[in-house]
């Protein structure tokens, strides 16, 4: 239903992959993974979804998502600003991720790497073919600068991250060399990994922390072509890409261009995309993908509606609370946020049955917690018994299911009782609840997006069953961003994308040291130092199975510290798409792949050319209508 808010979701899934520290002892290799053996051998040809022989050429036209529906910036990797969409193109890493591995790497500016016996350092031996666009040369300083802007001067969220990176050295042109500090360095190696490398002699001159459209110098597929803020962006194929042929790339990139198209409605998005203004879309709201295709278009098969799945976790996506405001103290508050809504009345009537409940920090996966804690979980928990709530050693938090008819009273007297019980005490003359200082409880949902409000609407209408003032702020996008990254508001939707194996990200998430830092992920301002810890021990587990306990261990924890109200997922991608694209026989399993290995089938686009009405984009389709600026 929600688009991920975060600007740096594609840059997290696959940054930090986790090494072990006994599955590379001291020599190079050509790929790194987590916890066993490499799936593709050092000779390997080609990833195994995608077809190498694919052609090369035509332009695929997406939608532009995000928190905002215009851009204002070229560096999706500071604070400031609204970064474009698909700005990963246009930056190499020294591995790229191979998405039918749950975590593995190979090389792709680094032909290899060695990872210290101790897991306390990594060397990356270069490729002397790496060039950036304008044909110098990848180089060791290339490498380090990158690092160092991004430590010093990136994102908060990256800073922290990167915190136990002690240094970065070059040992020549072509080598580079990591240390690392401290116990927890099993994430290290493949978050360096897979770092975007920037130009050194390029951000010489260039402001790196400044919000900017000049096109940026990069060493990736991709360069901008053309632009126009609130309308579009296109990215066009480099003929003379250094990496073209590598295994990492052989079938990858067959587009010439990539175009994203920005919408500040949903509705004209999809009506843009029913009249052919663009060609693929991912639906997030159930109702037009349930309703809003029945179209001639898709009944003749030249609209597709297709479903891809999805093998990752879900995410964890929800009403978040910012505990950092008083009212919200009171985790009988927050409890009682969560009984008030209804999801399966809102299954039934707005999403038509799409959709299941979200329960768990790591919905979809084997690291949610279910019965009461195994032996392991105990080992972990049970030296912070006097710190927790009796609740993380029972079965852990669920949210209540209702009968969906509407009639929520049972729970909607549970949750009264709470806020009741933490000192809310209903008015004699307005049915609002109130404090011992005479103050209402107010509570004000932050959206940016329309569609939004006929979920958010009921809710809040449940809530002032209870006696809360609740209420609805609709803000532009931009607004929105600004309020978020300060944590201005009461409660907001976030969904996090969590990977496979989950790692030092999670501090980012959910740590104390991220609860204040502006921009930071960690919306709900959890500051537990039982979090911490078993955040530590998801970091330190050097086995599958210990990593599964200790994310049993910090979902158990924060479930128990209501933080959110959990919304709902579902284990797929639902998209459409023009019929004039062919696809490799199989999709890669933990990314959708569309614009990574897809390609123009001519004769379905001749066809599809042959048959398509000729009617006019819909009024507003291109809100915003600026001069395109060309790049240099």
């Amino acid at each position: 239903m929600l688009r991920r808010h975060s600007k740096f979701a594609a840059w997290f899934m696959p940054l930090a992959l986790a090494v072990s520290a006994t599955a590379v002892l001291g020599e190079p290799k050509h790929g790194l993974s987590i916890f066993g053996d490499l799936k593709y051998p050092a000779d390997f040809q080609h990833f195994g979804y995608v077809n190498p022989d694919a052609p090369k050429g035509g332009r695929m036209v997406t939608m532009g998502t995000g928190g905002a529906s215009t851009f204002d910036s070229f560096n999706a990797y500071i604070q400031k600003g609204d970064a474009a969409q698909g700005l990963e193109y246009l930056f190499d890493t020294l591995m790229a991720r191979a998405n039918d591995e749950a975590d593995a790497a190979y090389g792709l500016i680094a032909k290899s790497a060695d990872v210290a016996g101790d897991g306390m350092s990594v060397t990356f031996k270069l490729r002397p073919e790496a060039k950036f666009s304008d044909g110098s040369a990848v180089t060791a300083d290339d490498v380090i600068a990158s690092f160092t802007l991004l430590k010093e001067k990136g994102h908060p969220s990256i800073s922290l991250t990167l915190r136990d990176v002690a240094a970065a050295e070059a040992l020549d042109a072509e080598t580079v060399r990591y240390v690392f500090t401290g116990k927890l360095t099993r994430d290290l190696p493949l978050i360096v990994a897979t770092l975007p490398v920037f130009s050194k002699a390029y951000y010489a001159t260039q402001p790196f922390d400044e919000t900017s459209l000049k096109p940026p110098l990069g060493s990736g597929p991709y360069t901008i072509k053309d632009f126009a803020p609130g309308t579009h962006v296109t990215y066009m194929r480099r003929a003379d890409y250094w990496a073209r042929d590598l295994p990492v790339n052989k079938g990858r990139f067959n587009f010439d261009e990539v175009r994203y198209d920005y919408y500040r409605d949903r509705n004209i998005e999809l009506e843009a995309l029913k009249s052919g203004g663009f060609d693929y879309r991912e639906e997030f709201t159930s109702v037009n993908w349930a309703t809003a295709y029945d179209i001639d278009a898709v009944r003749q098969g030249r609209l597709i509606k297709d479903v891809l799945p999805d093998d990752r976790p879900s995410g964890a996506q929800g009403f978040f609370i910012n505990t950092r405001r008083d009212k919200f103290k009171d985790v009988r508050v927050r409890q009682a946020l969560d009984l008030a809504f209804d999801f399966e009345w809102s299954n039934k009537k707005l999403f038509y049955g799409l959709y299941q409940r979200t329960a768990s920090f790591f919905e979809n996966s084997d690291m949610k917690a279910t019965g009461k804690p195994s032996a392991a979980e105990l080992a972990l928990l049970e030296p912070y018994k006097d710190k927790l709530s009796p609740a993380v050693f029972d079965e852990p938090y669920t949210p209540p299911v209702t009968d969906a008819s509407g009639n929520n009273r049972d729970n909607l007297k549970k949750a009264r009782d709470l806020i009741s019980a933490a000192g809310w005490a209903p008015g004699t003359s307005d049915r609002l609840v109130r404090n011992a200082a005479g103050e209402t409880l107010d509570i004000e949902m932050l959206l940016f997006e329309p569609a939004f409000e006929r979920i958010a609407g009921p809710y809040t209408e449940n809530l002032k069953k209870i006696g809360i003032n609740a209420s609805i702020r609709r803000v532009d996008p931009a607004q929105y961003e600004r309020r978020m990254k300060s944590f201005d508001f009461d409660m907001a939707t976030q969904r996090y994308a969590l990977r496979l194996t989950p790692g030092v990200e999670l501090r980012a998430y959910w740590g104390t040291d991220a609860a204040n830092i502006d921009g930071s992920f960690n919306l709900a301002g959890i500051t537990d130092p039982v979090v911490d810890a078993m955040i530590d021990k998801v970091m330190e587990a050097t086995s599958r199975d210990a990593l599964v306990t200790a994310a049993r261990a910090v979902d158990r924890v924060l479930r128990a510290g209501h933080y959110w109200v959990p919304h709902y997922y579902k284990a797929s991608h639902t998209v459409a798409f023009w019929n004039k694209f062919a696809r490799p026989a199989s999709k890669p399993k933990y990314d959708p792949g569309v614009i990574d290995t897809w390609w123009i089938d001519t004769d379905k686009a001749a066809a599809l050319a042959a048959n398509m009405p000729q009617t006019p984009s819909p009024t507003g389709a291109s809100p915003v209508q600026p001069a395109t600026q060309a790049a240099p």
